[in-house]
């Protein structure tokens, strides 16, 4: 009997595999380079200080992800783990609601809200320990939801300090437990094909004068975790008025708007870079165009 159901187990697992999951390559054109979005079993890591619009730019995601397909969304279930305790659920119903209003859903009504929101899992972790469990527990979670193709974690660094004091003066044990988590992590890309955006804040661990630019912007996570991010938005907050974009001269609110730019760098599929910018509204994130370099022809004369 106990052999009977170690297979079931498994050929339970093997069909969630095998069950092709939505591909996220156009889950945000805007912010990856042409068709160079994350595909299946990627990572991408959204670093960058407190304040830069980080946990704004995952709910952009998750309600891109959740929305309905007639309201502009990708109608896939999504797993938000949240070691941050920074998810604001009514912030989120917020947004949504303002998409489906903008997407001119028909019905977009307190049923299509819920219907959008029970397309999302929250998960809450307050240790690494926790995380370590919660990622264990995931594959019971993927394997009965082949819809989920997203999971957001909400930040990766975030018991970062906690596991050094724990580790003592070994880099070994400070860095074991997000080691383990990188390791299941890439257990779950492999075996269920999910795609998975990561916060991460800077770390900065020396104490002799400020940090270099490349210092600042560099991650201090263990390697086994920074082996697995396929692509890296780096993001930063800048003043209205330096946005050419914001073109309203007799606008005040205009001017005042913060503005967030995002850069982006990618290792696999559709290598490259791209620079884009986005100011958060009551109705969630409002990407600001940006005008592209033009060509280098020289390396084509």
């Amino acid at each position: 009997e106990e052999g009977r159901t170690e297979m079931s187990e498994s050929g339970t697992q093997l069909f969630a595999r095998l069950e092709a999951r939505r591909c996220l390559k156009d889950v945000e054109p805007r912010l990856f380079a042409d068709d160079g979005g994350p595909d299946r079993g990627e990572v991408v890591e959204v670093y960058g200080p407190e304040g830069t619009g980080k946990t704004e730019l995952l709910y952009h995601l998750l309600c891109r992800c959740v929305l309905p397909e007639a309201a502009g969304g990708l109608e896939v279930d999504v797993v938000f783990v949240d070691t941050d305790y920074s998810l604001d659920m009514f912030r989120l119903a917020s947004v949504l609601d303002s998409r489906l209003n903008a997407g001119g859903s028909a019905g977009s009504d307190d049923a299509v809200l819920r219907s959008c929101l029970s397309r999302l899992l929250v998960v809450r972790c307050s240790s690494s320990s926790q995380l370590l469990l919660t990622l264990h527990f995931l594959e019971t979670t993927l394997s009965s939801r082949p819809r989920a193709a997203l999971l957001l974690i909400d930040s990766i660094s975030a018991f970062y300090w906690s596991d050094r004091s724990e580790g003592g003066a070994s880099v070994a044990k400070q860095e074991e437990k997000l080691s383990r988590c990188s390791e299941l992590l890439g257990r779950l890309l492999r075996d269920y094909r999910i795609t998975i955006f990561a916060t991460c804040h800077p770390i900065r661990r020396g104490s002799n004068g400020p940090p270099s630019s490349s210092e600042a912007d560099r991650s201090h996570l263990c390697r086994a975790w920074q082996r697995l991010v396929t692509h890296r938005l780096v993001c930063s907050r800048q003043e209205a008025q330096h946005n050419p974009a914001n073109g309203d001269e007799g606008s005040g609110e205009q001017r005042n708007w913060q503005v967030f730019t995002v850069h982006c760098s990618s290792w696999t599929g559709t290598k490259g870079s791209r620079v884009s910018s986005f100011r958060v509204t009551d109705g969630g994130v409002e990407f600001i165009w940006t005008p592209r370099p033009p060509p280098d022809l020289s390396a084509v004369l």
